[in-house]
C-alpha cells in the first residue's frame, strides 16, 4: 500500500463510522478518536482498533489522519489548538474529508506545509447510505503525488475518484453540487405544490418528474454535455419558448394562489436573457447569460 499503513480517523460519526468500518476491514491499522468516547470505544471493539485518549495522540505514528468533522473550524481546533499537527511526522498526510470552506482549506494546507505535512480536501457524496457499501464518490484535491499515495484509502471507502485540481478546489465542486442538490429539492417541492393546488396527485407528479426530469432528460446529459460544452447549441428549442412556458408556469401558480418565488426569480433570468442574447436563440444558450455576467467560459 506504499507506504501508507497506520491510518487516523478522528470523527465517528454517522458518516465517520461506516468510512472508518471500511478501512478497518480492507486491512488498514487505525487509530480512532471521537470527543464522544463511547462512540469510539464501541467502533474500536467491533473493529479491532486502538483508541486515542486525544486527538493530538491520533498522530504518533500516523501516516494518515482522515477528519470527517462537522466543520473547518473544527478541523482547524483540532490540527492547531489540540496540538495533532506537533506530533504528525514530516512526510505525514492530513485529509479533510468533511465540507469546508475553501479559503481556511488552503490556509491550513499552508500551514501543514511549513512542518512538511501534506494536506488534501477530500469530501464525499452519497451519504450513509453508500459509506456503508464503499460506494461513495469522492472529490479530491491537493499534491497529485499526494494524492496517488492515499489512493488506497479512496479506493477502500468509495467507488470513483474526482481528482479536481488545486487545493480547495474539491471543497468548491463538493460545495456546488449540494447547492444544486438544494436548488433542485425546493424547485421541486415548489412545482408540486402547485401542481396539487390544481388537484394533481403527488404520486403521479413524482413519478412523472422523475421520468422527465431525470437520467436521459437531465439538464446536464440532455442539454450541458452534448450542447453547452461543446459549444453546438442545438437542441431545437429557441430561448423565448422556455421563457414563455416558465412564464406559464408562474402564471398558473398565481392564478391558484400557490407559492412561487423560485419560479419568479427564474420567470425573470429568461427574460432577462432573451434580450441580452436574443429570444430566438438555442435555449442552451443561456450559459452566455452566466459567462457574461462571471467573466468566464465554460
Amino acid at each position: 500500500m506504499d507506504n501508507i499503513r497506520n491510518i487516523g480517523f478522528i470523527g465517528i460519526g454517522n458518516m465517520g463510522t461506516p468510512m472508518a468500518g471500511q478501512l478497518a476491514r480492507k486491512g488498514f491499522n487505525l487509530t480512532v478518536y471521537d470527543r464522544q468516547a463511547a462512540t469510539a470505544n464501541a467502533f474500536a471493539r467491533e473493529h479491532g482498533a486502538r483508541v486515542a485518549r486525544s486527538a493530538a495522540e491520533v498522530g504518533a505514528g500516523a501516516d494518515v489522519v482522515i477528519f470527517m468533522l462537522p466543520s473547518d473550524q473544527v478541523v482547524r481546533q483540532v490540527l492547531f489548538d489540540d496540538g495533532l499537527a506537533t506530533q504528525l511526522a514530516p512526510g505525514s498526510i492530513a485529509i479533510d474529508m468533511g465540507t469546508s470552506a475553501p479559503a481556511v482549506t488552503r490556509s491550513i494546507s499552508a500551514e501543514l506545509a511549513a512542518l512538511g505535512i501534506g494536506y488534501l480536501d477530500a469530501p464525499v457524496m452519497g451519504g450513509v447510505v453508500f459509506a456503508q457499501d464503499a460506494s461513495l464518490d469522492i472529490m479530491v484535491s491537493g499534491d497529485d503525488a499526494s494524492i496517488e499515495r492515499c489512493r488506497p484509502l479512496f479506493d477502500a471507502m468509495g467507488r470513483k475518484l474526482w481528482p479536481c485540481g488545486d487545493i480547495g478546489s474539491a471543497h468548491v465542486l463538493k460545495a456546488m453540487t449540494n447547492y444544486i442538490n438544494a436548488c433542485a429539492l425546493i424547485n421541486t417541492l415548489e412545482a408540486m405544490t402547485i401542481g396539487r393546488k390544481f388537484g394533481l396527485d403527488s404520486k403521479v407528479m413524482a413519478e412523472a418528474i422523475d421520468v422527465m426530469c431525470n437520467g436521459r432528460q437531465h439538464p446536464v446529459v440532455k442539454k450541458i454535455i452534448p450542447h453547452v460544452l461543446t459549444q453546438k447549441f442545438g437542441t431545437g428549442m429557441a430561448m423565448q419558448l422556455i421563457a414563455k412556458d416558465v412564464k406559464i408556469a408562474v402564471d398558473s401558480a398565481h392564478s391558484v394562489g400557490a407559492a412561487v418565488p423560485l419560479g419568479e426569480a427564474t420567470e425573470q433570468l429568461w427574460r432577462a436573457a432573451c434580450e441580452q442574447i436574443g429570444g430566438s436563440r438555442d435555449h442552451s444558450e443561456i450559459v452566455k447569460y452566466w459567462e457574461t455576467a462571471s467573466g468566464v467560459q465554460l
